[in-house]
């Protein structure tokens, strides 16, 4: 965990110096604190998905940003528990499979989803889209305040500039594949 937390400092310093921004003008934008972002960059705290999500939304940037690889000519991605973001206690973990290309503006998630667990999102940046594809499981949506019931083996677009969340309300683990769109800039 701690070589993610060193990724995700260093990526985040990285944005803030290529933009000459402060920690005062980051902590402004994100609604994080000044102190929590210093850590951050330090290494010294492992930020939750939620205040990733306060980060990239506030400086515009995907989510994947912060634990993107190194670019080859094909990659092959899988399951890599050293690079999990986990939520809700660990109930929730999402694996970048292929953390955020500026070319294709794009970037994809496999998430696994507890028995019970409920893991609200906050709004992504205007124009951003989302697709998930249910694997295994059921998931209840709720997308914008409307409430929709994911099978197994089916698929959900929507815009995801607008709160959205994410309830394995079952008995058993859910997975689904997640792709996020952001617009050209």
């Amino acid at each position: 965990m701690e070589q993610v937390s060193l990724k995700i400092g260093e990526r985040l310093k990285e944005i803030r110096n290529t933009r000459q921004l402060t920690l005062d003008d980051v902590a402004e934008l994100t609604g994080v604190s000044k102190p929590m972002l210093g850590q951050i960059e330090r290494g010294q705290s492992s930020p939750t998905i939620n205040i990733l999500w306060k980060i990239s939304t506030g400086l515009k940037i995907p989510l994947s940003f912060f634990c993107k690889q190194e670019e080859a000519e094909y990659t092959v991605a899988g399951l890599d528990g050293e690079n999990a973001i986990t939520e809700e206690n660990g109930g929730m973990r999402a694996y970048p499979l292929f953390p955020f290309d500026p070319m294709r503006n794009v970037e994809v998630f496999y998430i696994e989803f507890d028995a019970g667990v409920r893991h609200n999102s906050l709004p992504h940046v205007t124009g951003v889209e989302e697709y998930v594809f249910l694997v295994q499981g059921v998931l209840k949506m709720v997308i914008g305040g409307k409430e929709v019931l994911l099978q197994e083996k089916q698929s959900i677009r929507f815009r995801a500039d607008v709160s959205h969340g994410y309830h394995n309300a079952s008995e058993k683990a859910c997975t689904a594949y997640n792709v996020i769109f952001y617009p050209n800039n």
